[in-house]
C-alpha cells in the first residue's frame, strides 16, 4: 500500500472516531438525569437537614428542575451552594455511570442554642461554627442566654481565638469552651440545662435539678474550664449527697481551689457563706 493511502486511511479512521465520540457525548449530554441519590450523615442526635428540605432548596434556587439534562446539571455549582448551608459540615457531589448522580453530606453537630441580646437565636456547633436556627427543627441542647453581643452572622470561634482584638469584644469563644465541655461530659450534660451571661461578663449555670445558681465566672481557657468543672463535680458527688439538694442557693466556682456556697434556711432566709476547700 502506498504511503499516501496509508495516511489517508488513518485520517479517515481518526475523523470517524472523533465523530462517534462527539455523537455519544452529545447524546449523553441530552439525556435526562434521575433524581440524585442523597446520603446525609448526622453527627450526634439531631438531624437539622432532611433529604426533602435539601431537594426543596435546590429546586427553589434553580439547581434542579423537571426534564433536566446532564448538560444542564451543574455539579460544581450545586456543591458550592450546599457548602454554604449552615447545617452542612462537608459535602461531595459527583456523577455516576449513565444518568445517575449523588450528593453525600455530613451535617454539623449543634452543642448549644444561643439567644443574644438582640432577640436573635442561633446554634453553636462542635467545631465552633455558627448555625442558623430552623423553624422545622429544634435540637435539645444547652441553652445560653443573657448579655451576648455576638450575632447569628458572627465569625467562628477559631477566628476569635486567633485575633486578639476580637477576644475583647466577643463572648463566643468562652461560650464554646464551656458548652463543648458540658456536651462531652455525661454527668454535666445531665446536670446543666442553661447558661446565662450577666452584664458583668460572669457566666452563671442553671442546673436541671435543684434550686441552685452556680456562678462559674469566666471561661477564658480550657484549663480554667476544666478546673472549675472538676471542683463542681467533686462538690456534687461528695458534698450534696450529705448536705441535701436544697441546702445551698448559690454555689460560686470563681475562687481558686475552693467552692464558696451560700446556705438557705427552711424559712427562705440566707445564712452565712460557707467555703468548701
Amino acid at each position: 500500500m502506498k504511503p499516501w493511502m496509508r495516511i489517508s486511511l488513518w485520517v479517515i479512521f481518526g475523523v470517524g472516531c472523533f465523530t462517534l465520540l462527539s455523537l455519544a457525548y452529545n447524546a449523553q449530554g441530552e439525556k435526562v438525569v434521575k433524581a440524585p441519590e442523597i446520603s446525609i450523615h448526622v453527627n450526634g442526635e439531631h438531624a437539622l437537614l432532611t433529604e426533602d428540605e435539601l431537594l426543596a432548596r435546590l429546586k427553589r434556587h434553580g439547581y434542579l428542575f423537571n426534564g433536566q439534562s446532564q448538560e444542564e446539571l451543574k455539579l460544581h455549582q450545586i456543591e458550592t451552594f450546599i457548602k454554604r448551608m449552615s447545617e452542612v459540615r462537608q459535602v461531595d457531589v459527583f456523577a455516576q455511570v449513565g444518568d445517575r448522580w449523588s450528593i453525600d453530606i455530613e451535617t454539623r453537630q449543634p452543642i448549644a442554642r444561643i439567644y443574644n441580646k438582640y432577640g436573635e437565636s442561633f446554634y453553636l456547633d462542635s467545631d465552633g461554627e455558627v448555625m442558623s436556627a430552623s423553624a422545622q427543627h429544634c435540637a435539645r441542647v444547652l441553652v445560653i442566654t443573657g448579655e451576648i453581643s455576638d450575632r447569628k452572622n458572627s465569625v467562628s470561634v477559631t477566628e476569635i481565638i486567633n485575633n486578639n482584638s476580637l477576644k475583647t469584644i466577643r463572648k463566643l469563644d468562652n461560650l464554646y469552651r464551656i458548652s463543648n465541655y458540658v456536651c462531652n461530659d455525661p454527668f454535666l450534660q445531665s446536670l446543666i440545662g442553661q447558661i446565662h451571661v450577666q452584664k458583668s461578663g460572669d457566666l452563671v449555670l442553671i442546673p436541671l435539678v435543684g434550686e441552685q445558681v452556680i456562678v462559674f465566672g469566666t471561661a477564658s481557657t480550657d484549663k480554667e474550664v476544666k478546673e472549675k468543672f472538676d471542683k463542681l463535680k467533686v462538690f456534687y458527688k461528695e458534698g450534696i449527697p450529705y448536705e441535701g439538694w436544697d441546702t445551698y442557693e448559690l454555689i460560686n466556682l470563681k475562687f481558686t481551689h475552693q467552692v464558696v456556697c451560700r446556705n438557705t434556711k427552711k424559712d427562705g432566709k440566707s445564712t452565712d457563706n460557707r467555703t468548701i476547700q
